[in-house]
């Protein structure tokens, strides 16, 4: 494992982690974006890295606003521009095929990736919300105290979160992008969700066309991502666009 940083294409400066696996260059490797507040470095975060690393490279950065990287988070447009460096990034590095894998926050940037950029060769999102909004859950009501409130705001720099300015016109969302994806789509979500619910997941599978993993006692993104899970989402990886007789929608 060892750091890298990168430059967006606006210019913001990204830090990450880069796990070479099983060596580089290689026929797989992953991009992972992680949660609202989280960081590359947070043991959560980690596990679920080292992880996949043992099944092929694997590259990591901190979303603008979080962890070691500069500028300040946008919760969803620009973090599109984070994944877009580290995809290019990792292609650079020899990785033939390139899977994104995203968990809530970073579930919805690697949708709006795969819609609205040069796609991977496939998109995984884990715990992502389908729409913008959400209140259904006291989980999420704290979360947007967090982004509407000015106590809210201070409150995530204690996070680690830096905050840039509410959006200007609201972005697609997610369950809107979905169809758009050319690529091999996979959602999973955790049947105790305590963020999402599980019918967000549902309306995302259902509008884009992906596979669609419901696990069984699962409750919000890498916390609760087990190791036996991880295992059976870089399996699917791999057969999706490395065995021959996979790929495309």
């Amino acid at each position: 494992m060892r750091s890298v940083t990168l430059a967006a294409a606006d210019g913001t400066r990204l830090r990450g982690l880069l796990y070479p696996g099983p060596g580089l260059p290689a026929d797989l490797g992953f991009v992972v974006g992680h949660g609202f507040t989280n960081h590359v470095r947070k043991p959560s975060v980690r596990r679920v890295l080292e992880r996949l690393s043992s099944r092929a490279p694997v590259l990591a950065v901190d979303f603008r606003g979080h962890g070691r990287s500069g500028g300040r988070t946008t919760v969803g447009p620009a973090e599109t521009l984070d994944i877009a460096a580290a995809v290019e990034r990792l292609r650079t590095l020899g990785c033939n095929k390139v899977v994104t894998v995203g968990f809530s926050l970073g579930g919805s940037v690697v949708l709006r990736h795969a819609a609205l950029s040069t796609p991977p060769d496939a998109v995984i999102a884990v715990s992502s919300p389908a729409r913008w909004w959400v209140r259904d859950t006291p989980a999420m009501r704290r979360v947007h105290w967090l982004l509407e409130q000015p106590h809210g705001r201070w409150g995530a720099r204690l996070l680690g979160v830096r905050l840039g300015a509410p959006w200007p016109d609201v972005p697609v969302s997610p369950i809107e992008l979905v169809p758009r994806i050319p690529v091999p789509l996979l959602i999973v979500h955790g049947d105790e969700d305590h963020y999402f619910p599980v019918a967000d997941a549902v309306a995302l599978s259902e509008a884009g066309g992906g596979e669609l993993w419901l696990e069984a006692g699962m409750r919000h993104a890498e916390s609760a991502t087990s190791p036996e899970l991880v295992d059976r989402i870089a399996g699917w990886a791999a057969d999706t666009v490395v065995s021959p007789d996979r790929g495309g929608r």
